[in-house]
Formats: structure tokens, sequence, C-alpha cells
């Protein structure tokens, strides 16, 4: 009698080792699917020879940080160039108030001896003929000072266009140079290298990919039943399943729902295969390192 009872108890431990064993099979899950990341294709935006760049697969790396460059040594010359041209431009500049400054000064003495000759006119020492050949070399030369006052501004605007234009140009090579830094655009981690140091880059072709590896997302699909109980920023919990009991359990929020139905692929199992028909569901979660990509998930609603 207590070997009979002593095997009651051990086949009541066997099927609860056995339902703890199930975890991750069929079942389980409301849904199923494979976790994936938003991957960035990094490609060359600038031809020349890549001088330098280090990085490796697996490498983790930061935003706008300098992972590699390609050769600038043209575009730095030409810079330099583009300098000097328009320092040598600018120094061809008029300097408006300086060059007139003389004609304002002839000007002036004309003015001041306009008023001595009209004290003079008044006392009957100067006659009408010297005012009016006084008011006549002022208008003159007021009109000197316009004239010329119209052309240096002329001038000026003209050196001042060609200097912009320049600048311009200069731009559009600091824009070029800043295309010859390898660079990640977001933080991440860099899963394929296509490219070497030393190889001709050219513009669109890829250089590495990349991706965040600390948010990834559960793509899993349910079926149109499901879709009641679902919307967008519904948390939800997630199983990174590993095969066996071995399941890490996380919080995931759902981002996307399909508004298209989809044969179910066919690496996924519903619970219901007869229902071939299933809408896609993108859960955002945040990976403490042990999600990989494409390993196999699992979705609770």
């Amino acid at each position: 009698m207590v070997m009979t009872a002593g095997k009651g108890i051990m086949v009541v431990v066997l099927a609860g080792l056995a339902a703890v064993s199930c975890k991750g099979t069929l079942g389980d899950y409301d849904a199923e699917g494979y976790f994936e990341s938003t991957e960035i294709t990094v490609s060359a935006e600038a031809n020349g020879r890549i001088l330098s760049f280090g990085v490796e697969e697996g490498d983790i790396v930061k935003a706008d940080s300098l992972l590699g460059c390609i050769d600038t040594v043209q575009l730095y010359l030409t810079k330099m160039q583009l300098r000097q041209t328009a320092e040598s431009v600018r120094k061809s500049r008029p300097d408006v108030s300086l060059q007139i400054q003389a004609m304002e000064e002839q000007l002036s003495k004309l003015e001041y001896e306009k008023a001595r000759v009209a004290r003079l006119l008044e006392g009957g020492a100067a006659t009408s003929k010297q005012m009016d050949d006084i008011d006549s070399q002022i208008a003159v030369t007021e009109k000197q000072i316009d004239a010329q006052r119209t052309a240096l501004d002329s001038s000026v605007e003209s050196i001042d266009a060609q200097i912009a234009g320049i600048m311009m140009q200069i731009a559009q090579i600091d824009d070029q140079l800043a295309k010859c830094r390898i660079s990640s655009p977001v933080d991440g981690t860099v899963l394929t290298k296509y490219s070497e140091a030393g190889e001709f880059a050219a513009a669109g072709r890829p250089l590495f990919k990349v991706a965040d590896m600390q948010k990834v997302y559960l793509r899993a699909y349910l079926t149109s039943a499901q879709l009641a109980d679902v919307q967008l920023g519904q948390s939800v919990r997630v199983y990174s399943d590993y095969g066996g009991d071995n399941v890490r359990e996380y919080r995931g929020t759902i981002t996307w729902i399909s508004d298209q139905s989809e044969f179910t692929p066919k690496n996924i199992q519903t619970e219901d295969e007869r229902k071939n028909l299933v809408y896609a569901v993108k859960v955002a979660v945040e990976n403490d390192g042990f999600i990989k990509l494409g390993m196999y998930g699992g979705l609770v609603l």
C-alpha cells in the first residue's frame, strides 16, 4: 500500500513537471511570431577611397559618432582655393565714404565760400555773378558726388554678390566634406558590414547596417476574432522562448495593427489552423540584452 501511494505521488509530480516544461508550446500564447527591429542601411554619400572604417559587426555605436572617413583631400584643396578667391575679391571692395570724402570736403569749401560771398554781396563788395558761379560749382559738385556714390554702391553690390556666391560654394564644399564622414544615424548595434578601409566608396553604395537593439518589436499574428480584444497602446505580456522551459517574460505595448489580413506565414502556427487569414501586430519591447533578432516569441493578451 505504501509503494502504491508513492507511485501515485510520483505520477502527480511528473505530471506537474510536464505541465511546466510545456511552457512555450502551441496553446500557451494567444499569438506567436518573431522579434525584429528597425534596421537602417547606411550608404556612402560621397565618392572616394575609404581611408578608415574600424567598426565591426556586433559593435555598439553612438549616433553621429565618427566611425570612418572617405578621402577629402581634393575637396579640402578646393575649399582653400575658394577662400583665397573670396579674400582677394573682398580686398577689391571700395570704401564708399573714403572715396567720396575729398569731394565732400570740396563741397564744404564751396558752401563756406558761398557764405563769404553772400556777406560781401550784402556790403556791395561782390557781384551777383560771383554768387551765381559759386551756386553753379556747388550744383556740379553735388551731382558728381551723387554719381560717384551711385557707381561705388553698384560696385559694392556687385562685389558683395561675388563674395556671397563664393561663400555659397564653400558651404557646398563643407556639406560634401561632412558627407565624407561615416557615422550612424542612431544609437545601435552594427548588424552587417559591407565595406572595408581601402575600398572605393560610391555614393549610394551600402556601408553597413545598424539597428537599435534597445527597443525591439515582436511581430505576431492574430486572428480576426482576437482583434476585438486588441487596441493600440494596449499593454500585453511578451515571452522570448528559447525552447523547453527557458522563457523570459517582458511587458510590451502594441504599437501597430495591420489593417489588411494576410495568409498565415508558414513558420507561424495559430491555435486554429483552419483560420488561415490573420492580422499582423507589432509589440514594442524594451530589450534587456537577451532578445536577439529572429528569435521566436509569444504574446499573451
